[in-house]
């Protein structure tokens, strides 16, 4: 018992200082992390206010302003705002903003200072943080937290404190108590060998090699990572993305190296219409986030020719310069017959492909003759990006399900190529992705890229957990890439977006001009309302789901009858697959009942328009109807959402959008919707008929934010830059495998 003595007290006694020590100081400590943490909250806050305010300020709406303030203290920390001018007066503050904190005098908080404050209610933190607009300063924003929070953290951590050294004591002592019986002479001799430096060599040797050092590793490598995607975030919020900036890219990070993109659709179709060729832009969300890239970066787009009069305006080598008013970059044109087309196209990717990785409730086929086709097409395009590669390292951008085996068949001719693909539809789970035959070799076919882009990280993890249980790889799950056959696939998400400004708005005409034509030449009457839906005709985009909608609506709210139309723009697509042959029917068998329903003289509920529509004329519908309604069973992204954001310069209209869109993690200022749910879509249909302007602003004003910052010039800047990344790191690798060699055949010599 007395020895036992002889080491408990003296322990309970140090640990009793250390406490009394400790924990004042550990007081401190979080009381500064808390001011530091509150310092950076308002600076981000600040930084990410700044824009809003300034239009906001610009257009001196006080209504608005102070909305927008109410909007931010939302925040349980945020208690008040206040705005203070360039001449030191507060010209706005929430109702919760103290009198004693003024803009001006002796107590006054200058731009770019912080301080903690005594108020009656407690103690408060108030940031100042200069806000700039339009190239000058529009003033102070003043930020004032609550710290009462901060007072209950401390008296909790000090009471934690106190119960951990408690415990700390008990544990320590009973185990000292324990060595000290079992083990005395041994703990003895282990300080002595310790003290005689053979216990410290031990413990470095075991600090290099030790297997339990691990974890320590792996979660070292984590946090640098994390600092890297961190600080790679702030490098692409402070950008100015544009295509000069992708051009800079190109120059700065590649070098000016060649962009090469070979997707199956190509930007522009050259169609004989009586005696004339006419430009089409095709309805394509790839072409849409593609074709302002190829403007910006110059290069050679490598797609199917599938126009009528396509073969009548290239050269020898295949190639036409476009765009046609302005051209910049060309396009090499690939042929096939029509039984290559079937099989390729409206087979293998279209039947097979298409509905695999959408869950639309469409069975999947796949025919071996169509795989056979799917192949010889897949290599015919690899060999086009081969032909046209004027270096043995061209940046290549691959596009979507129908081209999964070109990254490898072109990594097999060019080695140290960067090969880009972007899958652009959703990636299944494993298990139903395994139902395709040649699970397999499109796996292998993907892996041959450098960089694979998904949009959004759940398709990510969809893909390498299907690749872990497809295929004997290498996977670090830290660092989502994929090592098979000594060649290392990143897997990311980059989420699609529009360009920004869109150069279709700039010939458009005012919003009101654009209510009143789109109304004009469908017959209905200048103030009635419209929405209007724009896609694909296909089974994916959920028209028949909103027609239902529609109805319920009318049903509901009789009082629409009449006064509201629908009208849905429908591009043809796929019209030789029998899906697509069927769902046509179909819609046209729903648009009819409907209208015959609800319908009166001149006046229908419905108005189907399937046929094609050019980007102005999309961009007029988008400008002068009422809502937008995106209701998608299963897509990737879905550009026509953010079309519409950006064509509302006029910040009204509203967006429904599907909750199965990518687009719904991006906008969640939009009125999102179960298409399956049709009770709930035709709520969401008379919410938005009855919107307030100033919601409708408020609205639309976030989600243009969301979308000029988010542009597609930094989703393609995005994926260059990490491939110059990437290209860097090789390089620097195979100087090094050079460097050894001679090292190597130095030292046998």
């Amino acid at each position: 018992m007395s020895l036992s003595l002889r080491f408990i007290l003296p322990l309970a006694l140090v640990l009793a200082i250390l406490a009394y020590g400790v924990i004042p100081l550990v007081d401190s400590l979080t009381l500064k992390w808390f001011v530091r943490d509150l310092e950076i909250r308002s600076t981000l806050i600040a930084r990410t206010a700044e824009g809003p305010l300034a239009e906001l300020l610009a257009t001196d709406n006080k209504t608005k302003l102070l909305s927008y303030f109410h909007r931010i203290i939302q925040d349980e920390r945020l208690f008040a705002i206040g705005f203070c001018d360039q001449a030191n007066q507060l010209t706005y503050r929430t109702q919760t903003y103290p009198d004693s904190i003024p803009c001006d005098g002796a107590d006054a908080i200058r731009a770019d200072q912080t301080a903690v404050l005594q108020l009656e209610r407690g103690a408060v933190h108030v940031s100042s943080v200069g806000i700039q607009g339009y190239g000058r300063d529009l003033g102070r924003l003043m930020l004032v937290h609550d710290m009462s929070w901060v007072h209950r953290r401390s008296n909790d951590t000090r009471w934690y404190l106190f119960y951990l050294f408690a415990v700390i004591g008990g544990v320590i002592s009973l185990v000292t108590v324990l060595i000290a019986h079992l083990s005395w002479r041994g703990w003895v001799e282990g300080v002595r060998a310790m003290l005689s430096g053979e216990g410290l060599a031990a413990l470095i040797k075991d600090h290099r090699h030790g297997p339990e050092l691990h974890p320590v590793a792996q979660d070292l490598r984590s946090l640098i990572q994390d600092l890297e995607a961190d600080k790679r975030m702030r490098d692409e919020s402070q950008m100015s993305w544009t295509p000069a900036t992708l051009r800079s890219i190109l120059h700065d990070h590649l070098a000016g190296d060649e962009v090469l993109i070979v997707s199956n659709r190509q930007p522009y179709i050259h169609n004989r219409r009586d005696q004339h060729i006419e430009v089409q832009v095709p309805a394509s969300g790839v072409v849409t986030a593609l074709e302002p890239i190829m403007r910006a970066c110059s290069g050679v787009w490598i797609a199917h020719g599938s126009g009528t009069a396509d073969r009548e305006v290239v050269d020898e080598r295949h190639h036409v310069r476009v765009p046609p008013a302005q051209p910049s970059y060309d396009i090499r044109r690939i042929w096939m017959s029509q039984k290559e087309e079937e099989g390729y196209y409206y087979g293998f990717s279209n039947e097979g492909l298409w509905p695999l990785c959408h869950l639309a409730h469409v069975r999947p086929v796949f025919r071996s003759l169509d795989w056979e086709q799917y192949n010889a097409m897949n290599e015919r395009f690899a060999m086009a990006v081969v032909e046209e590669a004027k270096t043995d390292n061209p940046v290549v951008l691959v596009q979507d399900y129908h081209l999964a085996l070109v990254p490898k068949l072109v990594r097999d001719h060019l080695p140290n190529a960067t090969i880009i693909t972007f899958w652009h539809i959703p990636w299944p789970n494993p298990e139903r992705y395994a139902i395709c035959p040649w699970y397999r070799e499109i796996l292998e076919g993907l892996l041959g890229s450098s960089i694979l882009g998904f949009h959004t990280r759940f398709h990510c993890s969809n893909f390498i957990n299907t690749v872990d249980r497809s295929l004997e790889t290498r996977i670090d799950w830290d660092s989502s890439t994929i090592t098979h056959g000594g060649k290392q696939t990143a897997v990311k998400h980059y989420p699609i977006s529009i360009e920004w400004p869109t150069r279709w708005l700039s010939q458009q005409p005012a919003v009101q001009d654009c209510r009143t034509h789109i109304r004009a030449i469908n017959g209905l009457p200048h103030s009635h309302r419209v929405g209007v839906g724009v896609e694909r005709l296909d089974y994916t985009k959920g028209i028949l789901e909103r027609f239902l909608a529609v109805e319920r609506l009318l049903e509901l709210q009789p009082e629409w009858i009449g006064a509201f139309s629908f009208l849905q723009i429908a591009a043809p697509s796929r019209s030789k697959i029998d899906e697509y042959q069927q769902l046509t029917r179909q819609v046209l068998a729903a648009a009819d009942r409907i209208n015959r329903r609800f319908g009166k003289v001149g006046n229908r509920p419905i108005l189907l328009r399937i046929e094609h529509h050019d980007p102005e004329e999309v961009t007029t519908y988008y400008r002068g109807a009422d809502f937008c309604i995106v209701s998608s069973l299963h897509d990737g992204m879905n550009l026509v959402a953010k079309e519409f954001v950006a064509a509302r310069d006029d910040e009204q209209g509203v967006l429904i959008l599907s909750q199965f869109t990518g687009a719904a993690t991006e906008l969640p200022d939009a009125l999102m919707v179960n298409p399956y749910n049709i009770d709930q879509c035709a709520a969401a249909l008379h919410l938005a008929l009855t919107m307030p302007a100033s919601e409708q602003r408020a609205r639309m004003a976030s989600m243009r934010g969301i979308v000029q910052e988010f542009n597609v010039y930094r989703w393609a800047g995005r994926m260059l830059m990490d491939a110059a990344r990437m290209r860097q790191r090789a390089r620097i690798e195979r100087q090094t495998n050079i460097r050894d060699a001679r090292t190597t055949t130095g030292g046998q010599a």
